[in-house]
């Protein structure tokens, strides 16, 4: 029997994702507080401030209801701004509780809470009941939706406590060009998966800036060894960050101008202010919130992290770029392991 999936969150990831499960063969209802878009969804079958030039499939339905949306279903599967995600979940704890119903939990988000600094797997497990839920996982790693949608091959992974539900989840993903691979290291594949978009913001300030290839490649190898330092603090396995959810994401969000963080800081390096980054953008932009949860999660843990204080200070102080990067450059020099 088809597995009946909840997506909450119609942008262009949860858009995506809920048309990767429909065309895989699940019975799938996509979640949007948004009833314009949900009467776009259900009639024209397109998604056009999120995806462009893509229809939908007529099987794929839409509702603005989470009574509705949730009702029956096997999986729930969270795709909604990191800062939202708690009051999306108290919503479903409620309706959850009501109906005595239990499901497997899945997120697709990628941040940190912000003030609480909790990734959001713990956020998730705080406001859903064990008695209603059977399993909270990760889906994450390089899958620029815009990609993903036009088939492109795509390898994530999918992370859990429960061995058996990353394996049924893997099985409800999985087809000819979108890969996944189980692993237990939640916290690894949740940081690695946050922190990547602070990573992306600088990369794109350098962008606009007029930097070159290499000033790229040395911003992501030594903001890969700042994300690994703060995850294995937490006791994540350092090889995630060489995997997909580590490097892998990385390279994608950080090289790809469908990344709604790379534009930012692309817009940022050639001088905009961020308030007219953010007015402009019209999307959530998950790595300037990150960024903050990150720094202060730094100095609370005594983690290392220059880049990330860099970047930090460039979005909440005003501090300038070009004399932040000279003042990276021209600390005193160490070891590159250690």
């Amino acid at each position: 029997m088809a597995k009946k999936v909840a997506v909450l969150g119609a942008g262009s990831w949860g858009s995506v994702l809920a048309s990767l499960l429909d065309e895989n063969g699940s019975d799938v209802k996509l979640w949007s507080y948004n009833p314009q878009q949900v009467k776009e969804l259900n009639e024209q079958h397109t998604n056009t401030k999120y995806i462009k030039n893509f229809t939908f499939a007529d099987s794929l339905v839409a509702t603005n209801d989470l009574k509705d949306a949730i009702d029956g279903v096997d999986y729930i599967l969270f795709v909604v701004p990191t800062q939202v995600t708690r009051s999306v979940a108290k919503q479903v704890a409620e309706i959850l509780a009501d109906r005595n119903q239990k499901v497997n939990i899945i997120h697709a988000s990628k941040g940190i809470e912000e003030k609480t600094y909790l990734r959001l797997s713990q956020v998730l497990a705080q406001e859903i009941d064990p008695q209603n839920r059977k399993s909270i996982s990760v889906l994450s790693g390089p899958s620029q939706a815009e990609d993903v949608v036009t088939h492109d091959i795509t390898l994530v992974t999918v992370a859990s406590d429960n061995a058996q539900a990353a394996e049924e989840i893997q099985g409800l993903f999985m087809n000819n060009y979108f890969r996944v691979y189980t692993s237990d290291d939640v916290i690894g594949v949740e940081i690695g998966a946050a922190l990547k978009n602070i990573i992306a913001l600088g990369a794109g300030a350098l962008y606009g800036l007029g930097y070159k290839d290499n000033a790229k490649a040395a911003l992501m190898t030594r903001g890969l060894a700042e994300i690994s330092r703060l995850g294995t603090s937490f006791g994540a396995n350092p090889l995630t960050f060489i995997g997909l959810s580590g490097v892998g994401d990385i390279i994608v969000t950080a090289t790809s101008t469908n990344s709604r963080n790379w534009r930012a800081g692309n817009e940022l390096g050639k001088g905009h202010s961020l308030d007219e980054v953010v007015n402009n953008m019209g999307m959530v932009i998950e790595g300037i919130a990150t960024t903050r949860a990150a720094y202060e999660l730094s100095k609370k843990r005594g983690v290392d992290m220059p880049i990330t204080s860099a970047i930090y200070h460039v979005l909440y102080d005003n501090a300038d770029i070009k004399e932040t990067i000279n003042q990276l450059m021209t600390r005193e020099g160490r070891s590159e392991i250690e």
